[in-house]
């Protein structure tokens, strides 16, 4: 179980074909199926697998789920129904996609002609990858819509299967064999359709100009974007050596790299993608500063700012980041008053 609306339970297949339904489960898909195919040419290959790379994945992992004990991780995994073979699978199977360098045929399946065993497989990715947590939000940010919404037009749900008949490409008449591969029947489609309908009126009275004035207003900082060029270096004399040339002798970054034959690259990026610890000295730099060496892995960072933009309401990064957060906070607040989510029996409330 996923999560609950009153008495009514909802699982991780609900999750995943309320997805289906609104056409975002295919690019999951076929990644999953190019990394199983991955996996299995690596067995083929007979491939060394670098087993502290994925020993480290792993750790990376439970840290930031604050799994600290063997104990912890286990209750974590029985809780979503998986087992330690299905976690350590996992992460062989992400390195196994970085690792095999050939070009990959998977196989030709749809996720709702696949077999039993396939489909579980992909559930513990989408587990793992955190992608069912999404899909889960996304599900009930829904259903707290129609709770919310206790009347919902026919025009509107008429509108909602257009939409639905043009993302798969299919005709009316073609319905029921699409569900009935997907083992759903009119009552569910009917529902998903109310469902999307009370999301979407719910979303075009909150994604007005206003609103989003105001919260650009309260996020102009951290929408800053920053066009940096960053010299990468072996160490902080290096890095120091390389700064003089550019602050003191008027060397350009890129000069400097191609003389020391230091990586070099441009990132753009705005302030709060960064980690909150190395936001600071971003705070009160100009176009054309060089910032001082920054340890990174086994080496350092130059940093040099190109320019520094105040968000702008017609940029559509921008525009994306506000609606994120009007839609959250709204859709946060409602599934909390009408829903709990559920994983493995586990119940807390939606956050």
């Amino acid at each position: 179980m996923v999560c609950a609306c009153g008495e009514q339970e909802y699982t991780a297949g609900d999750a995943i074909d309320a997805a289906i339904f609104r056409g975002e489960l295919d690019r999951k898909w076929e990644k999953f199926l190019s990394d199983a195919a991955a996996e299995n040419r690596a067995d083929e290959l007979d491939l060394d697998l670098d087993e502290s790379a994925i020993s480290a994945a792993a750790e990376a992992f439970r840290y930031q789920h604050d799994l600290i004990t063997a104990e912890e991780t286990e209750a974590w995994l029985a809780n979503r129904g998986l087992t330690f073979d299905d976690f350590s699978d996992y992460f062989a199977r992400q390195y196994c996609a970085g690792a095999v360098r050939e070009d990959i045929s998977p196989e030709k399946v749809g996720y709702d002609s696949a077999s039993p065993e396939l489909r579980k497989l992909f559930v513990a990715d989408l587990i793992l990858s955190g992608e069912l947590d999404h899909m889960t939000t996304q599900l009930m940010w829904r259903l707290a819509a129609r709770c919310a919404e206790k009347e919902i037009a026919p025009e509107a749900v008429a509108a909602e299967e257009r939409n639905f008949l043009d993302r798969q490409g299919i005709k009316r008449a073609q319905l029921g064999d699409w569900l009935e591969r997907l083992g759903r029947d009119a009552k569910w489609f009917n529902e998903m359709l109310a469902l999307e309908s009370a999301y979407r009126k719910r979303c075009e009275t909150l994604l007005v100009p206003r609103a989003r004035e105001r919260e650009l207003a309260t996020l102009r900082l951290p929408l800053t974007r920053f066009e940096t060029e960053v010299i990468e270096l072996e160490s902080r004399d290096a890095a120091q050596e390389a700064l003089f040339c550019v602050r003191e002798d008027g060397m350009s970054m890129e000069e400097v790299a191609a003389e020391g034959r230091y990586p070099y690259r441009r990132a753009d990026f705005l302030l709060e993608d960064i980690p909150a610890e190395g936001q600071q000295r971003f705070l009160s730099v100009s176009a054309g500063d060089v910032l001082e060496p920054l340890p990174r892995g086994d080496g350092f960072e130059l940093c040099r700012i190109i320019s520094k933009v105040e968000p702008q309401p017609d940029d559509p990064t921008v525009k994306s980041r506000i609606d994120q957060r009007l839609l959250y906070r709204h859709f946060s607040e409602l599934a909390s008053r009408y829903l709990e989510r559920r994983l493995g029996g586990v119940s807390t409330l939606a956050k």
